[in-house]
């Protein structure tokens, strides 16, 4: 299993359809998942910037695993986002339920994607909800990579600021069947 960790925009999308096509890994996407998956108040959470609640992530990514039959070749892009759902996705992996084999955190700065954001032109990229995912990134999101580390995962800080192209070349090249 990749993970993919970045700030909103950082090319985690695009890095890991570059992976699902080239290397033939499955694509989890999370926000396509949840934007299909959860309406209402949730779904409005969710316009706005906000994350949303780890147990209910959680079971919807869990729902999706067991729809897959080698999990060990699955990108996860967004996920996990807290430090809860990182304690969970690594008891799957201390319980032989899949390898955690790589974790590529893509650096790129606010500007730079809050550019590429408002390119997407997406009803979520706005500049309020843009900067409150900020907010999010830097409170939950960022720590799960100490988490990560401290428990003995190799967490690879990737360039996410280069070109597309560069940016695959740099993540491929630490995976072992590239």
């Amino acid at each position: 299993m990749i993970l993919l960790i970045g700030i909103a925009g950082s090319g985690k999308g695009t890095q890991g359809k570059l992976l699902a096509d080239n290397y033939k890994y499955r694509l989890i996407t999370m926000g396509d998942i949840i934007r299909v998956h959860f309406s209402g108040e949730q779904r409005e959470k969710l316009m706005s910037g906000f994350l949303l609640d780890d147990q209910a992530i959680i079971k919807l990514l869990d729902d999706v695993l067991k729809t897959i039959k080698d999990d060990n070749r699955v990108v996860l892009d967004g996920f996990p986002r807290s430090v809860a759902q990182a304690q969970w996705l690594f008891d799957q992996a201390q319980s032989g339920r899949f390898q955690l084999n790589h974790a590529f955190h893509l650096v790129a700065s606010k500007d730079a994607v809050k550019k590429r954001l408002l390119l997407r032109n997406r009803p979520d990229d706005n500049d309020s909800a843009i900067e409150l995912r900020f907010n999010e990134y830097e409170k939950a999101t960022k720590p799960v990579i100490d988490w990560l580390i401290e428990r003995g995962v190799q967490v690879l800080d990737i360039d996410a600021e280069k070109t597309v192209q560069e940016v695959h070349d740099a993540i491929a090249s630490h995976i072992q069947d590239a």
